[in-house]
């Protein structure tokens, strides 16, 4: 009884303590209090948006912290850095050591047309995340931070998450879990095999139908993955593989599971290659190697990774490219593969082809895809639809600055079931002075202007010397402009004027000779292949092995894989991808030189869409015509010529990080050309005079 009540004493002493400490008075005075001041950071210490953050409080899965938890593209990103300077990217100096990974990344931001060597103009700050023997992830507050806002961290290591916390910056992480990753804010990103090359990177793998095998896995053991009775469990031996890596070194234990007592004589890529699907579960970490490696051999990955936000799901529909099941349920995916009809399985292989090839192969445009997500979630109102991201020919080549309508980018005109537009604009290069009624590009004008499609002629005056009055040159009835460029480089036949408003663009050389009868029937094949580049003059390229180069050649031979951009047709958009998407190291070369514009056009065609150009009826006349230039100022009888054109098809291949120009046999030409037949019966009479 004593004992109680010295319990009642001391609780209710316990009441009335806590009711002084609590009355409203004080807590007034707690809530006035000023917070205690933020220690200065010391270099190497975690990043941190504020007391809360700084304080080590329990971390979320994938690294975000309480403060940065909830941020949202509206709450945590200053936009006003964006619209003073457009979208541009700064890369923090590394102070320390860092990660292969890690230096390929920061190549590719500096090499890309968002770089700027100034932080003042750029509306995203990227901090290198360096290596240490303590802290793997610690990079120092740079100058900048600001809590974190307009900063992006590439996170790319396989070792687990984040060493500190981001607070209200961007985080790009190879394979976050649901829990910490922040929906439209954050970006998922997945794991970097190490030979995955720097740019360019190779074509998907080979494309046999059916395949050998329905469903296979080879991997290493792991206490997360599937386990070996798992393996055994599924493995048939004849159209199931499930493979156990088994390579052990010193010390280490290799235990095999009795399925796959001979996996040694199997080769995983090709087992990829040869397998329908390939299962790709959680193993030591969310987003396995096997998922790229998959989607480079065709093979539809069969994912079994509960709460892994999915490479660029923000934009890429993976139901289209991939199973998504569910790793509860392991021992029903032979059932659910094998009633997948035909028609879906080759969909779905020929999505995971293009998704490897267009946002997965190389390191670029692993980060490319990352800067053109965010740079979409700055500029809504332009930003690139469903579609653009995930037909061919992908959101890197579709620039909404363009357009945000599908219809005004030729690629998607067969899709839509629309045609272009019955009209062109003829672009012509003028670079020599006009002296006479009688020089060539009098008389292409005249050609030109007969044409039933033409609505509009454009002269590029190029000569140092001023352009001629109005008065000089010829009568035409369609509407005719001179346009005289502030820079009279090279390139500037291929800037996106106003002016310029037809889907088709013909574009020409002055002394270019064309009859009207040619330009209309090169028009009309055009119309049916307007993503592509079609024209007369045709040039090739071949491997030399002798020298280890590319080799550009004019002979006429079977096969061509280019059509000179001086008697051709090709879609206004080329014009704006041209100028806009190309780095200015190559509009620089063009311009030195003086040289290879045309070539370039052709190698950023056939990289849009990995499809040769398209030549029309065979004209000598127009290779002969240009042979016989003698003067001095025809580029053509320049014995340097040849030379610079080689040179620049090795610099274009190295830039793109492979050769995209595509080899043709095909040469269209009108019905009864040549043919022995009333001439009144051909449409194009003139053509077979040539």
């Amino acid at each position: 009884m004593q004992a109680r009540g010295r319990y009642l004493l001391a609780g209710l002493a316990a009441c009335l303590l806590a009711g002084l400490y609590l009355r409203p008075g004080r807590r007034r005075a707690a809530a006035a209090s000023p917070p205690e001041p933020e220690p200065e950071p010391r270099r190497g210490s975690a990043l941190a948006a504020g007391p809360a953050e700084a304080g080590g409080g329990r971390r979320a899965r994938g690294g975000a912290g309480p403060a940065g938890g909830r941020c949202r593209m509206e709450t945590c990103f200053d936009f006003s850095r964006c619209r003073r300077h457009g979208f541009r990217v700064y890369v923090y100096p590394a102070r320390g050591r860092l990660s292969e990974p890690q230096r390929r990344v920061l190549r590719s931001l500096r090499g890309s047309r968002f770089y700027t060597p100034e932080p003042g103009r750029a509306c995203l700050l990227v901090l290198p995340l360096e290596r240490g023997p303590r802290s793997p992830d610690a990079p120092a507050r740079p100058p900048h931070w600001n809590g974190g806002r307009n900063h992006l961290l590439f996170s790319l290591h396989r070792d687990g998450p984040l060493g500190f916390e981001p607070g209200q910056a961007l985080l790009a992480q190879a394979g976050p879990g649901a829990p910490g990753f922040r929906p439209r804010f954050d970006v998922s990103l997945p794991l970097f095999p190490r030979r995955l090359p720097q740019r360019g990177g190779a074509r998907a793998g080979p494309f046999p139908a059916p395949r050998r095998y329905l469903l296979v896995f080879e991997g290493q053991r792991s206490p997360s993955g599937l386990g070996a009775q798992t393996r055994a469990a599924l493995h048939n031996g004849r159209d199931l593989l499930l493979l156990t890596a088994c390579r052990p070194g010193p010390g280490a234990r290799c235990d095999r599971p009795a399925a796959a007592a001979d996996d040694a004589r199997y080769d995983s890529q090709e087992l990829m290659q040869n397998s329908s699907f390939c299962l790709v579960p959680w193993g030591r970490r969310l987003g396995f190697f096997r998922f790229l490696e998959a989607l480079q051999a065709a093979c539809i990955p069969v994912l079994l990774s509960n709460g892994w936000e999915l490479p660029f799901s923000e934009v890429i529909d993976w139901n289209k490219a991939a199973i998504i099941g569910d790793e509860r349920l392991l021992l029903q995916i032979p059932s659910i593969t094998r009633s997948i009809d035909h028609d879906r399985v080759l969909a779905l292989r020929q999505q995971t082809q293009f998704l490897w090839e267009t946002y997965f192969s190389s390191v670029e445009k692993i980060v490319l895809t990352t800067l053109e997500i965010i740079q979409d979630r700055i500029q809504a109102h332009i930003s690139r639809n469903h579609v653009m991201w995930n037909a061919q020919p992908g959101g890197l080549y579709v620039l909404p600055q363009f357009s945000t309508s599908l219809a005004d980018f030729p690629f998607y005109y067969c899709a839509l079931g629309r045609s272009p537009a019955k009209e062109f604009t003829a672009v012509i290069q003028a670079a020599s002075p006009l002296l006479s009624q009688s020089q060539p590009i009098v008389r292409l004008i005249l050609a030109v202007a007969k044409s039933k499609y033409c609505t509009q002629i454009v002269v590029l005056w190029s000569c140092e010397k001023p352009p001629p009055p109005r008065s000089w040159w010829p009568s035409v009835p369609v509407p005719f402009s001179v346009v005289e460029g502030e820079h009279k480089t090279m390139s500037s036949r291929f800037f996106p004027y106003d002016l310029i408003r037809t889907d088709a663009v013909l574009s020409l050389d002055e002394d270019t000779v064309l009859s009207t009868n040619e330009v209309d029937f090169a028009f009309t094949v055009w119309c049916s292949f307007p993503e592509r580049i079609v024209g007369y003059p045709a040039r090739s390229h071949y491997w030399d092995s002798s020298k280890g180069w590319w080799a550009y050649t004019s002979k006429w031979t079977n096969e061509y894989s280019m059509v000179l951009t001086g008697a051709a047709f090709y879609h206004r958009y080329y014009h704006y991808l041209y100028t806009f998407y190309l780095p200015g190291s190559l509009h620089s070369m063009v311009d030195q030189m003086a040289n290879c514009e045309d070539i370039l056009m052709n190698f950023l065609v056939s990289a849009v869409t990995k499809l040769p150009p398209i030549k029309v009826t065979q004209k000598k006349q127009y290779k002969e015509t240009m042979m016989q230039q003698g003067s001095k100022t025809s580029r053509w009888a320049d014995p340097e010529h040849f030379a610079q054109r080689q040179a620049c098809m090795n610099s274009f291949a190295s830039w793109f990080g492979f050769m995209p120009l595509v080899h043709s046999q095909m040469r269209l030409d009108p019905v009864l050309f040549k043919d022995q037949v009333s001439i009144l019966r051909k449409k194009y009479r003139d053509i077979e005079r040539l």
